[in-house]
C-alpha cells in the first residue's frame, strides 16, 4: 500500500482529526479558566474552521481512489462524485451544529463535546468513502462510539443518562448483527472488497447464507437509520440527547449512513460484474445471474421502506413533545429515502443480460442522486428545527407541544424560520422539501412500470399528507394559540445567524432546486 496516497486520501479526516486535537489543547490547556461563553465560543470556533478546511480538502480532492491492488476495482477508500457530495454534507452539518451551540449551558466540558463532534465527524466520513466491509464496520463504530458518548453528555439530566444507555444497547446488538453479516459475506466470497464480493455471488449463485447475510446487515444499517422495525432507540435517544447533540445524531448520521447505502448499490446493483476481469468469464455471464439476485434484496428494503413510511408517521400524531415528534418524523422520512435506494432496473426485466448498457442504469443512477439530494437537504432542514426547539427548550424549560404556545409573539423571526423548517418536512411547495419528495418519487415512477411502485408511492404521498397534521399541530401552537407567557424569547446573535441562514437556504433551494441538484451531478 501506498502510504503517501493513504495520507492524500483521508487529508479531509486528518484535519478533523488535528482540529479536534486543537479543541482539546486550547479549552484544556489555555482557557481553563475562562468563562463558559469564551471556552465555547473558541471551541466551536476552531471547529468550525476545521469543517471548513477539510471541506476545501474535500473539493480539491476531486474523484480518486486507495486501491489494494494494480486495479481500482480493489478500491479501500474513494473520494469525489457521489462521496465527495456526502462528505461536503457532513461538514456543513457538523458546522452548523457547533454554531448552535452558542448560549448553551447543558456542560461545562465544552472542548470534549466539540472534540467528540469532530471525531464522529470523521467517523461518518469515512463511512462514505468506504469500499471495504473492515473500513465500513471501522467507520461506523467510530461514528456510533461518538453519538453514545454526546447523547450522554448532559451529565445532570437522568433522562440522557437514559437515552444514552438504550442507544448503546441497542446499537451493540445492531453492530453484532451488522458483523456477523460481513463475516458470512467475506465466508462466502472470500474478499471483503464490495465489488468483488457481488462479483464472485454473482458467479456462484446466491446461497441461502447470502440472504441471511444480506437481511443482518439490513438489520444493521436499518438501526443506523432508524427504519422500521430497528427503530425503536430513536425517540428516546432524540429527547434525552443535549438538543445539539440530537441535531447532530439526525443530520449527519443519517447523510453517513445513507451515503453506505447507496455505495453499496452503486457496487452490488449499478455496476454488475464492474470493470472486473481477472476471473476471465463473460460478462454476460456474470449479469444473467445477477439479475437473478438482487432485486430479491431490493425487496427487503421496500418492506422497510413502507413499513417505516407507516409507523413513523403514525405515531408522530401521538406525541406530545416535539422532539419525540422529530423522531417518528425521522423514522418515516428514512422509509422514503430508502424507497429510493430499493428501485432496480431488474424488477420488472426492463433490462436483460443480453440486451444490457449502462444507460440502462441512468434511472437507477437518478434515484441514487435523488436519495443523496434528499438525506442532504432533510439534514439541513432537521439541524435547523432542533436549533428551533433548543432555543424554546431553553427559554421554557420544556419541548411539549405548548412550550411553543404563542412563539409568533414572544419571536416572530424564530416562529418564520420554525413555519419555513416545519412546512419543508411535509414537503410543501415551493420549500427544498417538496422538491426532494418530487424528484424522489419521480424517479421510482421513472425506474419502474409495475402496480407495487406505484401503490409505495401513493402510500408515499398519502403519509405526506399525514405528517403535515402533526407539523400543523406544531404551527398551530406557534401561530394561532395564545401564549401563556407573553415574555420575548431572546437568541444569540450566531444562533439566530445560523438558524436563519438555514431557513434561507430551504426557502432559496426550493425555488431553485438545480442549483443543489447540478452541484451533486457535476461534482
Amino acid at each position: 500500500m501506498n502510504y503517501a496516497e493513504l495520507f492524500r486520501i483521508t487529508l479531509p479526516e486528518t484535519i478533523l482529526e488535528i482540529a479536534a486535537l486543537l479543541v482539546l489543547i486550547v479549552d484544556l490547556g489555555l482557557l481553563r479558566k475562562a468563562v463558559l461563553s469564551v471556552r465555547l465560543a473558541v471551541a466551536a470556533t476552531l471547529g468550525v474552521a476545521g469543517c471548513i478546511a477539510a471541506a476545501i480538502a474535500v473539493a480539491r480532492l476531486g474523484v480518486s481512489w486507495l486501491s489494494l491492488g494494480q486495479t481500482h476495482d480493489l478500491t479501500l477508500l474513494a473520494t469525489g462524485g457521489f462521496v465527495g457530495v456526502a462528505q461536503i454534507g457532513i461538514l456543513v452539518l457538523t458546522a452548523l451544529t457547533l454554531l448552535l451551540l452558542f448560549d448553551l449551558e447543558f456542560t461545562r466540558h465544552i472542548g470534549e463535546f466539540v472534540a467528540v463532534v469532530l471525531m464522529a465527524a470523521v467517523g461518518g466520513m469515512l463511512i462514505a468513502s468506504a469500499q471495504d466491509l473492515l473500513v465500513i464496520f471501522i467507520g461506523l463504530e467510530l461514528l456510533s462510539i461518538g453519538l453514545y458518548i454526546l447523547t450522554a453528555f448532559a451529565k445532570t439530566s437522568g433522562k440522557s443518562a437514559e437515552s444514552a444507555m438504550k442507544y448503546y444497547l441497542f446499537g451493540g446488538m445492531s453492530a453484532a448483527f451488522l458483523l456477523f453479516g460481513f463475516s458470512y459475506f467475506y465466508g462466502l466470497t472470500g474478499t471483503t472488497n464490495l465489488a468483488l464480493i457481488q462479483y464472485r455471488i454473482a458467479l456462484t449463485g446466491p446461497s441461502p447464507l447470502f440472504y441471511v447475510a444480506w437481511i443482518m446487515v439490513v438489520a444493521g444499517l436499518g438501526f443506523k437509520v432508524a427504519a422500521v422495525p430497528f427503530h425503536l432507540w430513536a425517540p428516546d435517544a432524540y429527547e434525552g440527547a443535549p438538543a445539539p447533540a440530537a441535531a447532530f445524531i439526525a443530520s449527519v448520521s443519517k447523510v453517513a449512513s445513507f451515503a453506505l447505502l447507496i455505495t453499496l448499490a452503486m457496487n452490488w446493483w449499478l455496476r454488475p460484474g464492474g470493470n472486473l476481469t481477472a476471473e476471465g468469464l463473460p460478462l454476460e455471464r456474470v449479469l444473467t445471474a445477477h439479475y437473478r439476485t438482487w432485486p430479491q434484496l431490493a425487496l427487503v428494503l421496500l418492506i422497510a421502506a413502507a413499513a417505516s413510511m407507516v409507523v413513523g408517521n403514525l405515531a408522530a400524531l401521538a406525541q406530545t413533545s416535539v422532539r419525540r415528534l422529530l423522531a417518528y418524523s425521522a423514522v418515516a422520512h428514512a422509509g422514503y429515502m430508502l424507497l429510493g435506494l430499493a428501485v432496480h432496473p431488474a424488477f420488472t426485466g426492463r433490462v436483460t443480460a443480453t440486451a444490457f448498457s449502462y444507460n440502462s442504469f441512468a434511472p437507477s443512477l437518478r434515484s441514487m442522486e435523488s436519495v443523496l439530494f434528499y438525506v442532504l437537504t432533510y439534514g439541513l432542514t432537521t439541524v435547523g428545527a432542533f436549533g428551533v426547539v433548543s432555543v424554546v427548550e431553553e427559554a421554557t424549560g420544556s419541548d411539549r407541544l405548548d412550550a411553543f404556545l404563542g412563539l409568533h409573539k414572544r419571536n416572530p423571526v424564530l416562529a418564520g424560520i420554525l413555519l419555513a423548517l416545519l412546512l419543508s418536512l411535509a414537503g410543501i411547495p415551493p420549500l427544498v422539501g417538496f422538491w426532494a419528495k418530487f424528484n424522489l418519487f419521480a424517479a421510482v415512477l421513472g425506474q419502474h412500470a409495475g402496480t407495487v411502485p406505484l401503490l409505495l408511492v401513493a402510500l408515499a404521498i398519502a403519509m405526506s399528507a399525514v405528517s403535515l397534521y402533526y407539523y400543523l399541530q406544531v404551527l398551530k401552537r406557534a401561530y394561532v394559540m395564545a401564549p401563556v407567557d407573553e415574555e420575548r424569547i431572546d437568541v444569540h446573535p450566531v444562533v439566530m445567524t445560523t438558524l436563519l441562514f438555514i431557513a434561507a437556504m430551504v426557502v432559496l433551494l426550493g425555488c431553485f432546486p438545480t442549483l443543489l441538484g447540478a452541484w451533486i451531478d457535476g461534482f
